[in-house]
C-alpha cells in the first residue's frame, strides 16, 4: 500500500464534514449577513436613516447628514475533534470516518447556531412581543407584524422567525397559520427540505437553539456573522494512539448589526 494513502483519506474526511455541514449543521447560518474576516474581530458598518426634502428654486439643497456608526465582534474558535482507531476500523461493519464526519458537522453546526441566538438575546430591541404567559396567538403574530412594520423593517423576503420547536408546534393551533387555504404550497420556501413556513411576510422556522419560550424575530441584515476561518479540517496520524486524530474546526464570531431588525417574541414554551 502507497505511503500516501493518508492523502485520499484526509481530502475524502475533509469533503464529508463540509458536505454534512451545509446539509444538516446550522439553521440560522444562511439566514443572516456574514462576511469574511481577516483578524480578531469583524465590523460591521451602520448608515443611519435619511430625510428627503425639497429645495427652492436655484436654491442649495440640504444634505441629509447620514450619521455612520459600527459595531464589532470578536472571534471566537471551536474545535470538535475525535480519535478513529486504526484497528477498531477494521472490527466494525460502520463506516467510522463518515460517522465522525457527520458528528463533527453537526456539533459545529449546533455551536454556530448558539453563536446566533445569543447574539440575536443579547442585542434584540427592547420592545418585547406577547411574554411568557400564553401560547402565541394569532394577535400576536399580528402585533409583531405591526411592530416591525412602524420600524421600517423591509419586507424584502429576508424577515425570518426563528422558533423553539414547541412554540412553531403551537402556532398549528392558528387557523390562517395551519391551513393550506392560507399558506399554499408557494409559501412554502423549502418545501421537502427543513420545515419553513411563509405567514405575514415572515419565514417561520423550528429549531433546537431557540429555547426558554424566547423566540427571535429579524431581518437578514440586522445580524452579523463574522467568519475568521469557515469550517476546515485537518486529519493527523498519532503514533502513540495508532489512531488518526480528525480535528474539524471554525472561528467565528455574531453580533446585532441594527436592534431595530431584531425582537424577541416569547411564549409559554
Amino acid at each position: 500500500m502507497a505511503n500516501t494513502i493518508d492523502q485520499a483519506f484526509i481530502k475524502q474526511f475533509e469533503t464529508e464534514v463540509h458536505m454534512a455541514y451545509q446539509r444538516m449543521g446550522s439553521k440560522l447560518r444562511n439566514t443572516v449577513r456574514s462576511t469574511n474576516v481577516t483578524g480578531s474581530t469583524a465590523r460591521f458598518q451602520v448608515i443611519g436613516k435619511g430625510t428627503a426634502n425639497t429645495k427652492s428654486r436655484n436654491g442649495n439643497v440640504t444634505p441629509m447628514e447620514l450619521a455612520h456608526t459600527n459595531v464589532e465582534v470578536t472571534m471566537a474558535d471551536y474545535y470538535a475533534p475525535e480519535y478513529i482507531d486504526k484497528l477498531d476500523e477494521l472490527k466494525i461493519n460502520i463506516n467510522e470516518r463518515q460517522a465522525v464526519a457527520q458528528s463533527a458537522a453537526a456539533a459545529l453546526g449546533r455551536k454556530t447556531d448558539e453563536i446566533l441566538t445569543t447574539a440575536l438575546d443579547a442585542g434584540a430591541n427592547s420592545t418585547q412581543i406577547h411574554d411568557t404567559g400564553s401560547a402565541l396567538a394569532k394577535a400576536d403574530l399580528l402585533s409583531l407584524f405591526e411592530t416591525v412594520g412602524n420600524a421600517d423593517m423591509p419586507e424584502d423576503g429576508q424577515r425570518f422567525l426563528a422558533m423553539s420547536p414547541a412554540g412553531f408546534a403551537d402556532l398549528y393551533n392558528i387557523t390562517e397559520f395551519a391551513s393550506s387555504d392560507f399558506v399554499g404550497d408557494q409559501n412554502l420556501p423549502f418545501a421537502g427540505g427543513i420545515t419553513m413556513k411563509e405567514f405575514l411576510g415572515f419565514k417561520i422556522f423550528s429549531t433546537s437553539a431557540v429555547a426558554g419560550g424566547k423566540n427571535f424575530a429579524y431581518h437578514t441584515n440586522a445580524v452579523g456573522l463574522g467568519i475568521n476561518s469557515d469550517v476546515q479540517t485537518e486529519v493527523n496520524y498519532v503514533a502513540e494512539k495508532v489512531s488518526h486524530l480528525a480535528t474539524s474546526m471554525m472561528s467565528m464570531g455574531a453580533v446585532v448589526i441594527d436592534d431595530d431588525g431584531v425582537y424577541e417574541v416569547l411564549d409559554n414554551n
